[in-house]
C-alpha cells in the first residue's frame, strides 16, 4: 500500500494536497491533524467520495514522543504499507512586532514548523533510504524566502525549513530521494480570511490571492515521477509578489 503523509492535512492547503495525492497519484493518504477532528473527517470523506483511501492520524508534529508513538503504531498495524511521500505542511502563525513578541510566541511557531519537520521526516528517513525512493515536500512561505515584517518568528521558522530542505536534498539524492520546498504567497484559506484582501492584492502582480488547489498542484507534481530530476529547490507560488 503506497502511502503519503500530509501534516496539517485537515484544512486549507493541507486538505487540497491530501485530495490531489489520493485522487491524481493514487496514494493512500495519512491525514495528520492536531485538534480539529471534524475537519479531518471531512477531508477523509472528500477523498473517499472521489474513490480514494486514507486514514486520520492525530498528533502534534512538535511533540516528538507523540509523533513517534502514533507513527510507530500505524506502521505496526500496516506492515505492508510504504510511506514514500511526506508533505510537511503543519504550521502556525503568532504574528506581531518582534519588540513585543513573547517567548511563547517565538518558540511555539519555530517548534511547529522546524521541530515538526525534524520529528516527522526523521521518523521515516531510514525507511526511505532503504527503499531507495522518496519524495519529501516542505510547505514554507514567501515569508521564509524574503522575510515579512510582523512575522519574524514565522519567517525564521520557514527560512529554517528552507535551509534544511537544501541540505537534506544533498544528503539523500544518491538514494533517489528528492527534497523540495513550496513557498506560497497569499492563498485564500482560513489562515488568510481575516486579511484585507482588497488592499493586499495591490501588491500582487496577478492581482488576486491564490487558491489552495493551485498550491496542491505544485506539490502533486513534485510528488510524481515527473519531478524526478528536481531536488533542493524552493518553488515560489505567489502571483509574482516575490520571485
Amino acid at each position: 500500500m503506497k502511502s503519503a503523509l500530509v501534516t496539517g492535512g485537515s484544512r486549507g492547503i493541507g486538505r487540497a494536497i491530501c485530495r490531489k495525492l489520493a485522487v491524481e497519484l493514487g496514494y493512500h493518504v495519512l491525514i495528520n491533524y492536531q485538534g480539529n477532528e471534524v475537519a479531518a473527517r471531512e477531508t477523509l470523506a472528500l477523498i473517499e467520495a472521489e474513490g480514494g483511501t486514507g486514514d486520520m492520524l492525530k498528533f502534534d508534529v512538535g511533540d516528538g514522543k507523540a509523533v513517534l508513538d502514533v507513527l510507530t503504531a500505524w506502521t505496526e498495524q500496516h506492515p505492508d504499507a510504504v510511506v514514500e511521500v511526506i508533505v510537511n505542511n503543519a504550521g502556525i502563525a503568532r504574528d506581531g512586532l518582534f519588540m513585543w513578541m513573547t517567548p511563547e510566541d517565538w518558540s511555539s511557531v519555530l517548534h511547529t514548523s522546524l521541530q515538526g519537520f525534524y520529528n516527522v521526516t526523521n521518523f521515516f528517513m531510514q525507511k526511505l533510504l532503504r527503499k531507495r525512493y522518496g519524495r519529501i515536500i516542505n510547505i514554507v512561505s514567501v515569508s521564509g524566502v524574503k522575510g515579512t515584517a510582523g512575522q519574524v518568528n514565522y519567517s525564521a521558522a520557514k527560512a529554517g525549513v528552507v535551509g534544511a530542505t537544501k541540505a537534506l536534498a544533498q544528503e539523500v539524492a544518491k538514494r533517489n530521494i528528492t527534497v523540495n520546498a513550496v513557498a506560497p504567497g497569499f492563498i485564500r484559506t482560513e489562515m488568510t480570511k481575516d486579511m484585507d484582501e482588497q488592499e493586499l492584492v495591490k501588491m500582487i502582480p496577478l492581482n488576486r490571492f491564490g487558491e489552495a488547489e493551485e498550491v496542491a498542484d505544485v506539490v502533486c507534481f513534485l510528488a510524481s515521477k515527473k519531478a524526478a530530476y528536481i531536488t533542493g529547490e524552493v518553488i515560489n507560488i505567489n502571483g509574482g509578489i516575490y520571485s
